[in-house]
């Protein structure tokens, strides 16, 4: 029940909830104004007309911040906590009191600096510099006008110390507020570039600097993973292909290593879209790809390989060499539950073998089920 009440009163973001928390929480600055007007009109130290006229602007004030911010209507602005408005607002309610307290206006000196202290880890340093500037002007400007037309209540020379306790702590907030700003932008940045260097080093320690692809290192964690679903799901299974490029050696000696680099690359892209989202490969080393097809026999495994190999007939791999359409070999075995990933690879490296030595261009598919010298041929 509670937690259904809070949810209408502050609503369920959790954003929302705490801006409105903190403007409820400055709600008490506002409290404690309307109490000091209370008791000054109590003491007859002030009209009470005046008192009530203010107190219902006050209230009227807590109402509005409160409407506006669960309306969610704040978020249309590039602040949504609206900090410095509220605080402006604030700052306006209690010089306005200071101007009806009379006597007892001194107390409402300290409320000033209190509000100010509720920006000091939000405002930035423009803001800062802004509220700090309108206390002290708008306070200034109160003083003056109240020593002319009541100096019983407001002498010049206990004006001139209370601005003088103004202008001395209302700027040391906001230079502290300041302060705290650029502290916080400069935290952030260095958050960012942290978060930026992470990122890279992830890159590098995942990725295939080359071909963009994953690098054998994040690959075994990809079969590690798949290794721990299958011995938990007897539905999980999967297949493992190791692909090479035929003849990438003669492409190197022919042509040079920047075309063989290319050759790579363009065939990286070109594979890793023709793969399913399910489906993961990755460079193994050299020419060499290893390839992770997820829920699917071998017979389907072989013919989405081929339809890999048909595609390539149509793709340029090197731009310089419009003719060079570069084939390759394929090694394909399923894991076998219970067995170590090190044994399923070397069948699939046995079945690339074979492949190449069948005349390359061409898939093998390899089972323990079918004697080694007898591999299953596709393609």
């Amino acid at each position: 029940m509670i937690q259904g009440l809070l949810a209408v009163l502050l609503g369920t973001d959790p954003k929302q909830r705490l801006r409105i928390i903190r403007s409820l929480m400055a709600a008490n600055v506002y409290v404690l104004c309307i109490g000091i007007m209370g008791f000054a009109s109590q003491q007859g130290l002030m009209r009470g007309e005046a008192g009530i006229l203010l107190s219902s602007l006050i209230a009227a004030n807590v109402v509005f911040w409160y409407a506006l911010l669960r309306s969610g209507l704040n978020l249309r602005f590039r602040e949504p906590s609206l900090t410095l408005p509220q605080i402006l607002a604030a700052l306006s309610c209690i010089v306005a009191a200071y101007a009806i307290t009379g006597g007892f206006h001194g107390a409402t000196m300290m409320l000033l600096t209190l509000v100010l202290v509720f920006g000091i880890f939000s405002l930035n340093a423009r803001d800062a510099k802004i509220a700090g500037g309108y206390a002290v002007v708008l306070t200034g400007v109160v003083m003056v006008y109240k020593t002319m037309t009541d100096p019983q209540n407001y002498p010049v020379a206990l004006e001139a110390v209370h601005f003088a306790l103004v202008v001395s702590s209302v700027p040391t907030i906001s230079v502290l507020t300041a302060q705290l700003s650029n502290l916080r932008a400069r935290l952030r940045l260095k958050q960012d570039e942290l978060t930026q260097a992470l990122d890279r080093i992830q890159v590098l320690a995942t990725r295939d600097e080359l071909t963009g692809l994953y690098n054998r290192r994040h690959m075994m964690s990809v079969l590690d993973e798949h290794q721990r679903r299958l011995s938990r799901s007897s539905g999980h299974e999967f297949c493992l292909a190791i692909l090479d490029i035929d003849f990438f050696k003669q492409i190197n000696d022919t042509h040079g290593h920047n075309v063989g680099d290319e050759v790579l690359r363009n065939f990286a892209h070109h594979a890793a879209s023709m793969t399913r989202e399910t489906d993961v490969l990755a460079r193994w080393g050299g020419e060499e790809f290893m390839l992770v097809l997820v829920g699917t026999s071998t017979q389907d495994a072989e013919r989405g390989i081929q339809r890999l190999r048909d595609s390539l007939k149509n793709v340029t791999v090197a731009k310089d060499y419009l003719a060079l359409h570069p084939s390759f070999s394929a090694g394909l075995t399923a894991y076998q539950p219970g067995e170590s990933l090190a044994a399923c690879i070397d069948r699939a490296d046995k079945a690339l073998y074979s492949a190449k030595q069948g005349g390359r261009n061409r898939t093998v598919i390899w089972s323990d089920v079918v004697p080694a010298t007898s591999p299953t041929m596709g393609g």
